[in-house]
């Protein structure tokens, strides 16, 4: 049996009456690994670099270079089915290099992107350019993605604090930047840099990270015998209700990873929270200008939500990793962001209009910030940790195509009774929750024992 890493305590070890010494918690045991930290920083970093572009990007190709109205949406589409389609890929390819020369390609990829988009004047250009950006994001978010959840379950071995709090405060550190990104855009346009500015500005953010990571992240066979290590130990200590292990040899990861039960019916629970989630860019803005007569206060929504992941995030997802169970946040997180599109048309205009939209809202934030930390908690539980970024990639890219299809299906909702596309927006998370309830109880909270719990 492989020995139980050590931390190290500023204090001796008590003694009872007898002479025996008893165990002591160490003094810090659950202060975040370097490399923890290094990764809650990488997805802080990518987002500043993001979002100091992307919310300006429509109106540099239209306002800028004079697209039509349809190619800006082609644009901006083919943006996304480079980035979240692929996500997959970028998962396989970790897997199969480990995650530092899939996060270094991807991190020169944007920074060569970027750099282009700055330039770039024809539709081809701008097009070929917001393709390798949308790719660079599909290398590098699966394979950060993946290790923040390998790191979170080594964690919770060494210092028994949940895997949640750490994947909350990666969360969280996704946010902030996707708050400030937009700041330092505005502020580099407000001093006359424009759109290039923006871009090159996103792609110094980019060198950075990818410097960081040149010096910092460590090589396949540490990451390698990682994985190993993760998996000789989920063999001694398997989680609550994970699926039994046959001992049979290994199937191929692909495979693996789509015949297993357990691992798709999370993708469908969470393809049914992006799909509700979608809505902030699709029946809000609808709600906000049936309210108000325009779209100028989405900002401010936008804005609630942010600050309330950077605020509450953390103290969230600390108590309900204490408390409950993985699966049970994932379905209480669902029922909240039910809750929230079910609460639109019954909750009265206040002032401005802005009441039912300002409450969808805040609970659909809620509910993100309960069951994003707890699905990709879970994934580690459901498939092997050396297709832990596979996993993590098809998670993303499976959503990705049900959001996909379900945004035709919602914008026909437009044109609904309030009452009809309200029910009907809720049912799509409610029938996430009834899937979720059927997983696997995960790592942390009451069902899954005192090991997980940093008391």
């Amino acid at each position: 049996m492989t020995p139980r890493p050590t931390v190290p305590s500023v204090e001796a070890p008590a003694t009872d009456a007898t002479g025996t010494q008893k165990a002591r918690r160490p003094l810090f045991a659950s202060a975040p690994t370097p490399y923890l930290r290094l990764l809650t920083a990488t997805q802080l970093a990518f987002n500043i670099g993001f979002y100091a572009v992307l919310p300006y990007l429509a109106t540099h190709l239209g306002g800028g270079l004079g697209m039509a109205g349809w190619l800006v949406g082609l644009v901006l589409g083919l943006r996304t089915f480079s980035q979240q389609g692929l996500f997959v890929v970028g998962g396989a390819l970790t897997d199969r290099y480990g995650p530092r020369p899939v996060v270094l390609a991807g991190c020169a990829l944007r920074i060569a992107g970027f750099g282009w988009l700055a330039f770039a004047g024809s539709t081809a250009t701008v097009i070929a350019a917001v393709l390798l950006i949308g790719f660079a994001a599909a290398l590098f978010s699966p394979a950060v993605e993946s290790e923040a959840a390998r790191e979170a379950v080594r964690h919770e071995r060494d210092t028994g604090e949940p895997r949640a709090h750490v994947l909350a405060l990666f969360s969280a550190a996704g946010q902030a930047g996707a708050f400030l990104g937009p700041l330092l855009g505005s502020l580099l346009l407000l001093l006359g840099g424009g759109f290039r500015a923006a871009c090159l500005a996103g792609s110094l953010v980019f060198v950075g990270v990818l410097a960081g990571h040149a010096c910092l992240m460590p090589h396949a066979e540490r990451v390698r015998e990682r994985a190993a290590e993760a998996d000789r130990v989920r063999d001694r200590d398997p989680a609550p209700d994970a699926p039994a292990r046959t001992g049979h040899p290994a199937r191929p990861s692909w495979r693996a990873v789509f015949t297993n039960r357990a691992f798709l019916l999370l993708c469908l629970a969470y393809s049914s929270y992006l799909v509700a989630y979608n809505q902030l860019y699709l029946s809000l803005p609808a709600e906000v200008d049936r309210a108000t007569g325009s779209q100028a206060a989405l900002g401010w929504l936008f804005a609630l939500s942010s600050l309330l992941v950077v605020a509450a995030q953390v103290p969230l997802t600390r108590w309900s990793a204490r408390r409950i169970a993985p699966r049970i946040a994932l379905v209480t997180g669902l029922a909240v962001v039910a809750a929230g599109f079910a609460a639109v048309p019954l909750t009265p205009g206040g002032p401005g209009g802005l009441l039912p939209g300002a409450v969808l809202v805040v609970l659909l934030t809620l509910g993100q910030m309960l069951l994003v930390p707890a699905a990709r908690g879970l994934v580690p539980d459901l498939v092997e940790d050396r297709q832990l970024g596979l996993a993590t990639g098809a998670l993303s890219s499976v959503s990705g195509l049900a959001v996909l299809g379900g945004s035709a299906a919602t914008g026909a909702l437009l044109e609904a009774p309030a009452p009809v596309r309200w029910a009907a927006l809720a049912a799509v998370p409610l029938a996430g929750a009834v899937l979720a309830f059927t997983l696997p109880a995960g790592r942390g909270g009451k069902e899954a024992g005192p090991r997980a719990v940093a008391g």
